[in-house]
C-alpha cells in the first residue's frame, strides 16, 4: 500500500465514489474530503461513504471547500503528492436560483484547492471541468481546442474559470494540472437531480417525465466505469511544460466522453424497457442555460492513454436500472 494518500474532493459524491473506490481496490491510501451537502439527499452520499469506510486505507474529512484555513490544515498536514478534485457545486437549472452557490464552492473553493497545492509540494492535480463550458458552440464533435468564451449557465462559467485558474496556477507556480470536460456522466450511484434518475423515479412511480425541447436532445452518455479507468491512468501522465503549447505552462484539458450521442427518446426506450412500464411524456420547450446536443472528441485521450469507451448504452442503462431497483426497493 502506497505510504502517502491520495485527496478525492467529493468523495461521497456520484463520480467521486466511484473514483476513491477504484484507487482503494488497486491498494492507495485515499483522504476522501466531502461536505455532504443538502443539494441532494444526503443519506446517498452518506449510503456511498459507508461502502468506503471499511476499506483500511481510506479516511476521510468532513469539511467545506470554502474553510479556507481547514483546507490549508488539511494540505500541511498530508502533503498530498496527487489531488483529485472532484467536488463542486453541480447543476445547470440550480445556478439559475442559486448562483451564490457556485461563486463559494467552484470559485473560492477551487483557489483553495490550488494555494493547497501550490503550497504543499503537490506533483499533479487533477480536476473536473464540464462539456457546459461549450456553451453556445454548434461546431459538433466539441474539440478541448474550440473556443469556450461563450458560456450560457452560471455553473459552465465557474468551471471555464476554473481551467483559466488552474492554467495561472500552471503557469506561475509550475504546478502540473489536468482539466477534465465531462461529458453526461451517468451510471449506479447516480445523482439524483440528473436526467436518467429524475426520468427512472418518475416511471416507477406513474409520473411524467418532462422531456425538454419536446425530446428532441442528444447527449454523449459514459457511463461512470470508463471514467475512472481515465482518472486513475491519468494520475501517472502529469503533464510537463513544452514551448508553443498550453502557454509553455505544465497544463492540460482533456473531453471526458463517449464520442457517440444517443437520442434521449431512445435512452427514454431503454428505461422504459428496464423498468418493464412506459413513461408518461410531458413535451417543454428548452430551458434556460440549457443545449441540445452534446458530442465529445476524444482522440488526445486516446492518444494519451488509449482511451476508448467500452460501455454500450444499454448495458450501461441496464447496469444503472439494477442499482436503482435495488437502492429504492422498487
Amino acid at each position: 500500500m502506497a505510504e502517502t494518500a491520495v485527496l478525492v474532493t467529493g468523495a461521497a459524491g456520484f463520480i467521486g465514489y466511484h473514483v476513491a473506490r477504484e484507487l482503494l481496490e488497486a491498494g492507495n491510501v485515499v483522504v476522501g474530503l466531502d461536505s455532504l451537502n443538502d443539494y441532494y439527499d444526503p443519506a446517498l452520499k452518506q449510503a456511498r461513504l459507508d461502502l468506503l469506510t471499511p476499506y483500511p486505507g481510506f479516511s476521510f474529512v468532513h469539511a467545506d471547500l470554502s474553510d479556507r484555513p481547514a483546507i490549508a490544515d488539511l494540505f500541511a498536514k498530508h502533503r498530498f503528492p496527487v489531488v483529485i478534485h472532484l467536488a463542486a457545486q453541480a447543476g445547470v437549472r440550480h445556478s439559475l436560483s442559486h448562483p451564490h452557490d457556485y461563486a463559494d464552492s467552484n470559485l473560492e473553493g477551487f483557489l483553495n484547492v490550488l494555494e493547497g497545492c501550490r503550497h504543499n509540494g503537490c506533483s499533479h492535480l487533477i480536476y473536473a471541468s464540464s462539456s457546459s463550458v461549450y456553451g453556445a458552440n454548434t461546431k459538433l464533435p466539441f474539440s478541448v481546442d474550440d473556443p469556450t468564451d461563450h458560456p450560457i449557465s452560471l455553473y459552465a462559467a465557474t468551471k471555464k474559470a476554473n481551467e483559466l485558474m488552474a492554467h495561472c496556477y500552471s503557469h506561475l507556480y509550475r504546478l502540473p494540472t489536468t482539466g477534465l470536460r465531462f461529458f453526461t456522466i451517468y451510471g449506479p450511484w447516480y445523482r439524483p437531480d440528473m436526467a436518467l434518475y429524475l426520468f427512472a423515479r418518475a416511471i416507477t412511480e406513474g409520473r411524467p417525465i418532462k422531456l425538454f425541447n419536446h425530446g428532441k436532445m442528444r447527449r454523449d452518455f459514459t457511463f461512470v466505469d470508463d471514467v475512472t479507468r481515465v482518472v486513475t491512468k491519468l494520475m501517472t501522465l502529469v503533464p510537463t511544460a513544452e514551448p508553443g503549447q498550453n502557454g509553455g505552462a505544465p497544463a492540460r484539458v482533456y473531453n471526458v466522453g463517449n464520442h457517440s450521442p444517443e437520442e434521449l427518446m431512445h435512452v427514454v426506450a431503454l428505461l422504459e424497457r428496464e423498468l418493464g412500464r412506459p413513461a408518461i411524456k410531458e413535451m417543454l420547450p428548452m430551458q434556460p442555460g440549457d443545449v441540445p446536443e452534446t458530442f465529445a472528441d476524444v482522440e488526445a485521450l486516446f492518444r494519451d492513454v488509449g482511451f476508448r469507451p467500452s460501455t454500450p448504452i444499454e448495458d450501461g442503462v441496464r447496469a444503472f436500472v439494477r442499482w436503482f431497483r435495488d437502492y429504492h426497493r422498487v
